[in-house]
């Protein structure tokens, strides 16, 4: 039964991930819906860390992702979309992500991720291969602006993330990886 449960709520993030930009139905509107939760989300990142803003002026570019994550006792599975921005170029690479994990959790959290490529080698080898390893370790007990969320402000090899808690409520210590790619129909 409970591997059933997990089977399902891994199909169902991943399903979603695929159709988490369904802002509308064309292609310019999935686009338009992508890049108003970008600048949503830096946004309130802004509000929260103004340095970060000037770190993104000086930047070889930048992602931003909207990503849902369940936690359900020794598993974790996510999903969620978002942009890639050469800040040289200008060129914008639309991109999906899916995560799954091991560890001790429960509960469920709607988060955002912006990550700051501080050289051009760093946001291709990202663009072009997409994956990601690494632990987490939150809590987060937030809906809307009330509540708050712990998370961690991460540089690794020559990129730096962030994590923003929207809502949720989760307590988790998790061995993750998390795959990035480029979502075709949007490029």
């Amino acid at each position: 039964m409970k591997n059933r449960f997990m089977v399902f709520v891994l199909m169902s993030i991943l399903l979603t991930a695929g159709c988490a930009t369904s802002g509308g139905a064309s292609v310019e509107q999935k686009r338009a819906a992508v890049e108003k939760m970008r600048s949503d989300v830096l946004s309130k990142l802004y509000a929260d860390k103004p340095d970060v803003q000037q770190q993104i002026v000086n930047s070889a570019g930048y992602a931003v992702f909207d990503n849902a994550n369940v936690n359900v006792i020794i598993a974790s599975f996510g999903g969620g979309y978002g942009v890639a921005v050469n800040r040289q170029t200008g060129a914008r690479t639309y991109m999906n992500m899916a995560e799954a994990g091991i560890g001790l959790g429960i509960g469920a959290k709607d988060f955002s991720i912006v990550m700051v490529f501080h050289t051009q080698q760093a946001l291709a080898r990202f663009i072009e291969h997409g994956w990601a390893f690494g632990g987490n370790a939150d809590a987060a007990a937030k809906h809307k602006h009330q509540g708050g969320a712990v998370a961690a402000e991460v540089v690794v090899d020559d990129v730096t993330v962030y994590s923003l808690t929207e809502t949720g409520l989760a307590l988790q210590a998790v061995l993750k990886g998390t795959k990035f790619w480029v979502d075709n129909d949007l490029n």
